[in-house]
């Protein structure tokens, strides 16, 4: 006689990283509680995240079409309601959107994740600085109050992906190793000058294949010249699905990402991942996820005393634009041939 499983929503619309972060939780979750079965609401373009990951479905919600404003998110939850009985919603977003749903989609149990955003003003104001609990956690704690305590201590990982043969052709030989390098973010105050990025990649790329990410024509203009000035560099933007991109960093050997999307995709599929942070900092809770602390490569605190000066690098005073200068490029490089 099978046991009825305990229906979870898990609610996480946005961002990429944000997202992306939920993924070691979840895994965990359906690992440690087999009697869980989990749905996971969130936007389309986030779908491939959570493929191969048994005992997860995914709802899809299109903010921007029929799901947009509080009557479209009525019309999902009618959706919702008509499929499915949950036992308890877990909403790792707490936004208004996820409070709106809170009140259509029926369930008795709603939990919502609590950000921590007085230590965290705290901590970008200044008047403490000392690691917060980790994003993952606070995922992690959602469940705990649900009645489904979660470790994060031995996590699994999916395993390499097998390639296509599209993306097989496109990474070619590995040389020394497979280095992805993702040297974009939503916001200035996070960025590693590209000058010095450029210089970073000439190094690398005379013993080791270069994969290149980012997205937008922006980012992909810049990415091919580098790709055409650079030996051993390729620019997958605008030529693989989000599928394949996953593939391919399943096969890397560490990615080089800013406190960004791509750090989080790289490390939930359990690959070593290289930060650089500006204006931000990891005791705010968004480092990738099982990475030891000195991977993580810090602006001076000493020239900039001030860092954090913001949660998500949007804000930060006057000569504060620049503060990844501060880590040269040979640290960066001196690092990554330690751990590949």
């Amino acid at each position: 006689m099978s046991i009825q499983k305990k229906h979870i929503l898990v609610i996480r619309l946005s961002a990429m990283g944000d997202v992306a972060m939920t993924l070691p939780v979840i895994r965990a979750a359906v690992a440690q509680h087999p009697e869980l079965k989990i749905t996971v609401l969130t936007k389309p373009f986030f779908k491939p995240f959570f493929r191969n990951l048994i005992g997860v479905n995914v709802i899809t919600v299109d903010l921007k079409g029929k799901h947009k404003g509080a009557f479209g998110l009525y019309k999902l939850a009618r959706e919702i309601n008509k499929h499915f009985t949950f036992y308890a919603i877990a909403d790792l977003h707490n936004v208004l959107r996820s409070k709106v749903l809170k009140q259509f989609i029926k369930c008795n149990r709603f939990i919502s994740i609590d950000k921590g955003r007085a230590e965290k003003r705290q901590l970008t104001s200044g008047k403490l600085f000392k690691p917060l609990k980790t994003t993952h956690q606070r995922y992690a704690d959602v469940f705990k109050v649900l009645g489904y305590p979660i470790s994060l201590e031995h996590p699994s990982f999916p395993k390499k992906a097998s390639l296509n043969l599209q993306t097989a052709q496109f990474l070619g030989d590995k040389k020394k190793g497979f280095i992805g390098i993702a040297p974009f973010t939503a916001h200035d105050g996070k960025m590693y000058p590209l000058d010095i990025m450029k210089t970073v990649v000439e190094a690398l790329s005379k013993d080791y294949k270069i994969i290149l990410f980012g997205g937008g024509k922006n980012q992909a203009a810049i990415l091919n010249r580098w790709q055409q000035f650079h030996d051993n560099t390729l620019s997958v933007v605008g030529k693989f699905s989000l599928d394949e991109e996953m593939d391919i960093i399943s096969n890397l050997d560490v990615m080089l990402s800013m406190d960004s999307g791509n750090a989080h995709i790289a490390a939930m599929l359990g690959i070593k991942v290289i930060t650089i942070w500006g204006v931000t900092h990891p005791y705010a809770g968004f480092a990738p996820f099982n990475q030891p602390i000195d991977y993580a490569l810090l602006s001076d605190r000493v020239k900039f005393p001030l860092i954090p000066t913001s949660v998500y690098g949007n804000t930060y005073p006057s000569g504060y634009d620049k503060v990844a200068a501060s880590i040269s490029a040979e640290t960066v490089v001196a690092k990554i041939k330690s751990v590949i």
